[in-house]
């Protein structure tokens, strides 16, 4: 895997990161990327910190050593309100348990008072949805939609495409072939782990737990370089 090479002093803080697709994509931008993640993720390919996102991200605006990053990233779970699991979690009396993490983190965020992304599956995650991005705007194997919240900066809705077509498998018990795979769950004519990888752009990690909760690294690629160049108006 051939890496980017950075550029001096842009530094992104990527927080609830499981296996590094954003911060793929970051780099490939030009960041230099830190990662933070509950769960021991050997497999992320930057700089790693194992531990609580929101308490690492406190001590960092504690001890001012948060000026250190230009933007930072946060995925945190919201299991309860994600469209792929809230029909289940009704029907089956589930969602209680599920970690809702959306409110704290903007909190902790805004405290920093640097710029931030927060990024969330479709659904009825409590965020702004100031971006929204598909993979067939990059010719993914993938849809994947997501939505992202932008805080301290903006950058222009890019339109959605129009779907090739369907993704592929066993819905509603009509099976259906298409151009996209369901990088999600087993069966039913979901991915394979080497389709997932192929689709989503990702190759450091083989686990399908860790590319099912991913987001292919073209998403936070096109949102840094939107980022910068954002950032480059400003400063000019």
């Amino acid at each position: 895997m051939t890496l980017t090479v950075p550029r001096p002093g842009l530094r992104l803080l990527d927080l609830f990161c499981c296996a590094g697709g954003a911060a793929m994509g970051y780099h490939r931008a030009g960041f230099t990327v830190d990662g933070v993640d509950i769960a021991d993720r050997p497999r992320y390919p930057f700089t790693f910190h194992r531990g609580d996102a929101l308490e690492h991200l406190d001590r960092l605006i504690t001890s001012g050593d948060i000026q250190q990053y230009t933007l930072l990233h946060a995925s945190p779970p919201c299991q309860s309100d994600c469209a792929l699991s809230v029909g289940t979690n009704r029907s089956r009396g589930w969602g209680g348990t599920h970690d809702d993490l959306v409110a704290p983190t903007r909190e902790l965020l805004d405290r920093t008072g640097l710029p931030y992304v927060i990024e969330q599956p479709n659904g009825r995650a409590a965020i702004r949805k100031d971006l929204s991005l598909c993979g067939e705007f990059f010719g993914l194997g993938v849809l994947r939609h997501r939505n992202f919240e932008l805080g301290r900066w903006a950058t222009v809705q890019p339109p959605h495409p129009r779907h090739r077509g369907y993704v592929r498998g066993i819905r509603h018990g009509v099976y259906r072939d298409g151009p996209y795979v369901a990088a999600y769950g087993s069966g039913g004519g979901k991915a394979t782990v080497p389709e997932m990888q192929t689709a989503m752009g990702i190759t450091w990690t083989d686990v399908r737990e860790e590319l099912t909760e991913a987001i292919p690294p073209a998403f936070t690629q096109w949102i840094g370089t939107a980022f910068l160049s954002c950032r480059q108006e400003v400063l000019t």
